[in-house]
C-alpha cells in the first residue's frame, strides 16, 4: 500500500485544499459519490467533517455502576442465555460479576451461531447504551465480543471515539478510516493557517492542526463535556475562525454593495404628505425615527441594505407605505414581497387603503392569477403603468420584468433564501443601478443573532406600540377546564366582543389540521348556541377564507375557529380574546404571533393557552415565558437560548446561514472579537480574504453574489 494509505496521484498532498478524497485509499467512486452528498471532495473537506458527539471506549464502567442513558463498555459472567417467544422472538443473555451485579443483553435480530456463542461461565464484553427494561436495566443489540481466557485484559480505546454526521451507504468506520488517513497526511502537511498569529497569540488559541487533531481524535483525560459543548479551546479556536469568515464574507459584501450605483429617491414630499394627512393616527417617535434612516438612505445613490425589525403590532406596515412613496415620488417603482398570500393580501388591502385615495392603486401579482388576468398585470409592471406591486413568490419568476424598479420591500425575510432576495434585487438592474432593499420581520432577533447573521445589513428597530394598544394578559389552563374557557368565551361574546380559537395539531398534516379546527367548530357552534361561529384553514379556497375573514371584521361573526394561518394577517380591533389549543406544540415566536392578533384595541384582550397535561420540563419553560413577557425581543432572547438559532429563524431552508461549529447564542462573546478579526483581515491581509470564505463557506449558497 502506498506511504500514508494515499494513492498514487498526480497532486502532490502539499495542499490538502486540492487533494481529492478519490486519493486516499479505498475510495472508489461510489464512495466519492456519497461523500459529495455531503459536500466532500478534498481531503481539507475531510479534516473539516467534524464529529457530532463522542462515545467514550476508553474504560470499563462496573456493572454496579450503570445507569440508563449511559453509553459504556461493560464485562461480566455469562450466566444463562434463552430465546424467548414472546409477541416478539428475542434472544436474552444475562451477564453478572462477583459482587452480584447484572445486565440483560437482549437482540432481536439473530442467528443460530451467535446464539450458540453464549455459553453459561464464558466471559464477554460489550459496549451500548444502558435502558430500563421491563424487569432490569438492559442492553438491546450491543456491540460485543467473548472473551478468551488469554485476552482477559484486551485493550480499550485510547481516545474517545468519534461518531459522524453521515449519509446512507457511509458507516463509522469507514470515517474512521478516512479521518485516520486524513489526520496523516496533516502530519506532513499542515493545512494553511488563515488566521495570522498576531489575532490568535492575542487570544491564546491554538494552532489550526492542534484543533483538528483534537477533536477528530481527543486523547485520553479530555474532557469530554467541554467538547460536546463547544467550551473545549479546539472548539474554540475554530467557531472563532468560523465567526471571522462569514463577518469577512458580509463584510466583503457590503463593500462590494457601496461600489453598485442606485437611483437616488429623494423626493419631494408630495405623495408622503398627502398620505399623513389621511391617516387617523400619528406615527410614534421609533416608527418617525426609522422612517427618517430609511429616507436618508434612499435619498444616497448607493443601494440601502436595512433590516427592519418591529414587534408583532408595531407598525411597520405604514413605514414600508411611507418609503414606497418615496420611491413613487422619483419616479421609480416599488415593490412588496411576502412569504404567502395571506400576508400578501393583509399588505395589499392595507396599502389600497392607504395609496388607493391617492390615486395609486397596488398591483398585486400571486400565483393564482392566470391567464389574461395575469398578462394584463405583468403587461402594467414591464409598462411601469403598475407603480407600487405587492407579491408573492410569484415576484420572482422570469416572467416578471419592471420597467424601473427602485426600491424591493421584503416581509419576513428569514422565510426566503438569500438567493431569493439577490433575485428580486437583480430584476431591478437598469439605468439608474441597482434598487434599495428594505427587508422587515415580525419576528424579533436578538443583537447578538442580527450582529452575526445580518452584518450586511443596517438595522433600524421599531420599539414601541403604537397608542391605544393595551397589554394582552396570558394565562395557561390545563384542557380539563375546557368547558370553563367555553363559558368565558361565551360571556366575552355576550359583552359584544371577539374571540379566536386557535387549533393545532403536532401531525405534520395540514388536512389533519384542517380536520381538526372543522371538529372544533361543530362542536363550539353546540355549546355556544345563539353565537355566530367562523372556519377558517389552509385547505379553504381563497374567495371562501376571504369571505369569512370578512365576516369577522365586520362583526358579523362572534367567534372564528381557526388553525395557524391567522398567525399573520387579520387585524380586528374587536377582538379581545384568543384561546390556543396544544400550545406546548408550537414555538415561542409563533404563540407570539398568534396572540398579538388581539390587543389591538383599546379593550383589556386575554390570551388563553390550553394545554394537555402533562408538560415536559422545557414546555413548562416556554409557557412561562410567554404568560410572564409581552416583549417580542426578550421572548426571542429566550427562544433563542431554549432551541437554538436554526429552529428561532428557521435557518434550515436553502440559502440560510447554517453554521457547522459556531454557536451564535454559546460564542456571543467571539462576535465582537470575529467582528475586529474580519476588519484587520480586509485591510492588511486580503489574499487570506477568498482562501477563508473558501473554506468556511464554499458549499452554501453565495452570499451577496461576491
Amino acid at each position: 500500500m502506498p506511504e500514508l494509505g494515499v494513492q498514487d496521484h498526480a497532486a502532490e498532498p502539499d495542499d490538502l485544499r486540492h487533494l481529492p478524497v478519490s486519493a486516499l485509499a479505498r475510495v472508489g467512486p461510489k464512495l466519492v459519490e456519497r461523500l459529495e452528498r455531503l459536500g466532500i471532495r478534498t481531503v481539507q473537506d475531510v479534516l473539516f467533517h467534524l464529529p457530532l458527539r463522542y462515545q467514550d471506549r476508553t474504560r470499563l464502567t462496573p456493572l454496579a455502576e450503570i445507569r440508563v442513558g449511559l453509553e459504556t463498555w461493560v464485562e461480566g459472567e455469562i450466566r444463562d442465555a434463552a430465546i424467548s417467544y414472546g409477541r416478539r422472538r428475542s434472544l436474552k443473555v444475562w451477564i453478572g460479576d462477583a459482587l452480584g451485579a447484572g445486565l440483560l443483553l437482549r437482540f432481536f435480530y439473530f442467528s443460530p451461531q451467535q446464539a450458540a456463542q453464549f455459553q453459561s461461565g464464558e466471559r464477554v464484553r460489550c459496549y451500548g447504551e444502558v435502558r430500563q427494561g421491563p424487569q432490569s436495566l438492559e442492553m438491546v443489540h450491543p456491540e460485543y465480543r467473548i472473551l478468551s481466557h488469554t485476552d482477559t485484559d484486551a485493550p480499550l480505546a485510547a481516545a474517545l471515539t468519534p461518531i459522524y454526521p453521515s449519509t446512507e451507504g457511509l458507516q463509522q468506520t469507514s470515517w474512521r478510516s478516512l479521518t485516520d488517513q486524513a489526520l496523516a497526511l496533516m502530519a506532513r502537511t499542515a493545512p494553511t493557517e488563515l488566521l495570522p498569529p498576531e489575532i490568535l497569540t492575542a487570544l491564546g488559541l491554538p494552532t489550526l492542526t492542534e484543533a483538528l487533531r483534537v477533536l477528530h481524535r481527543p486523547p485520553l483525560g479530555t474532557p469530554l463535556q467541554d467538547v460536546t459543548e463547544g467550551r473545549h479551546p479546539a472548539c474554540v479556536r475554530l467557531a472563532f475562525e468560523e465567526l471571522v469568515a462569514h463577518q469577512v464574507s458580509l463584510r466583503r459584501m457590503r463593500l462590494e454593495q457601496r461600489r453598485i450605483r442606485a437611483p437616488v429617491l429623494a423626493g419631494d414630499g408630495r405623495l408622503r404628505q398627502q398620505l399623513r394627512a389621511s391617516l387617523p393616527f400619528t406615527l410614534t417617535a421609533s416608527q418617525e425615527r426609522v422612517v427618517a434612516e430609511i429616507a436618508a438612505d434612499l435619498a444616497q445613490a448607493r443601494p440601502m441594505q436595512r433590516l427592519l425589525q418591529g414587534d408583532v403590532g408595531a407598525g411597520k406596515t405604514i413605514v414600508a407605505a411611507l418609503a414606497a412613496l418615496q420611491a413613487l415620488e422619483s419616479g421609480c417603482q416599488a415593490a412588496l414581497m411576502a412569504p404567502t398570500e395571506l400576508l400578501a393580501e393583509q399588505h395589499q388591502r392595507n396599502l389600497s387603503g392607504w395609496l388607493g385615495a391617492l390615486g395609486l392603486e397596488p398591483v398585486w401579482l400571486a400565483g393564482r392569477h392566470k391567464g389574461r388576468e395575469r398578462e394584463e398585470r405583468l403587461t402594467a409592471i414591464a409598462s411601469g403603468a403598475a407603480r407600487m406591486i405587492v407579491g408573492t413568490h410569484a415576484l420572482l419568476q422570469d416572467t416578471v420584468a419592471f420597467q424601473d424598479l427602485g426600491l424591493v420591500m421584503i416581509d419576513e425575510q428569514h422565510r426566503f433564501g438569500v438567493h431569493q432576495r439577490l433575485k428580486l434585487r437583480e430584476k431591478g438592474g437598469g439605468v439608474n443601478g441597482a434598487p434599495h432593499q428594505l427587508i422587515m420581520t415580525a419576528t424579533p432577533i436578538p443583537r447578538s443573532l442580527a450582529m452575526t447573521l445580518y452584518a450586511d445589513l443596517d438595522l433600524s428597530v421599531i420599539d414601541g406600540l403604537p397608542p391605544g394598544r393595551t397589554p394582552i394578559l396570558t394565562r395557561a389552563v390545563p384542557d380539563t377546564r375546557r368547558d370553563e374557557v367555553i363559558e368565558r368565551v361565551r360571556q366575552a361574546c355576550l359583552a359584544g366582543r371577539q374571540a379566536y380559537w386557535v387549533c393545532t395539531l403536532i401531525e405534520e398534516s395540514e388536512m389533519l389540521e384542517c380536520q381538526a379546527a372543522e371538529d372544533t367548530a361543530q362542536q363550539l357552534s353546540a355549546c355556544l348556541t345563539g353565537l355566530r361561529v367562523g372556519l377558517v384553514h389552509g385547505r379553504l379556497k381563497s374567495q371562501e377564507r376571504d369571505a369569512v375573514m370578512a365576516e369577522f371584521a365586520s362583526g358579523a361573526l362572534d367567534l372564528l375557529v381557526a388553525t395557524t394561518v391567522i398567525e399573520v394577517g387579520v387585524d380586528v380591533p374587536n377582538a379581545s380574546l384568543m384561546i390556543i389549543e396544544n400550545p406546548e406544540r408550537l414555538g415561542l415566536a409563533q404563540l407570539h404571533q398568534l396572540r398579538g392578533r388581539v390587543g389591538r384595541g383599546v379593550v383589556e384582550s386575554h390570551c388563553i393557552l390550553l394545554y394537555h397535561a402533562p408538560l415536559s420540563t422545557i414546555a413548562r419553560e416556554r409557557l412561562g415565558i410567554i404568560r410572564d413577557s409581552t416583549s417580542g425581543f426578550e421572548i426571542a432572547e429566550r427562544d433563542l437560548a431554549i432551541r437554538g438559532a436554526g429552529e428561532v429563524l428557521g435557518t434550515r431552508q436553502t440559502g440560510s446561514v447554517q453554521f457547522r461549529i459556531a454557536d451564535p447564542l454559546r460564542d456571543q462573546s467571539l462576535i465582537a472579537q470575529a467582528q475586529r478579526a474580519a476588519d484587520r483581515l480586509l485591510v492588511a491581509y486580503p489574499e487570506l480574504v477568498m482562501p477563508l470564505i473558501e473554506r468556511w463557506l464554499a458549499t452554501r449558497e453565495r452570499y451577496g453574489g461576491v
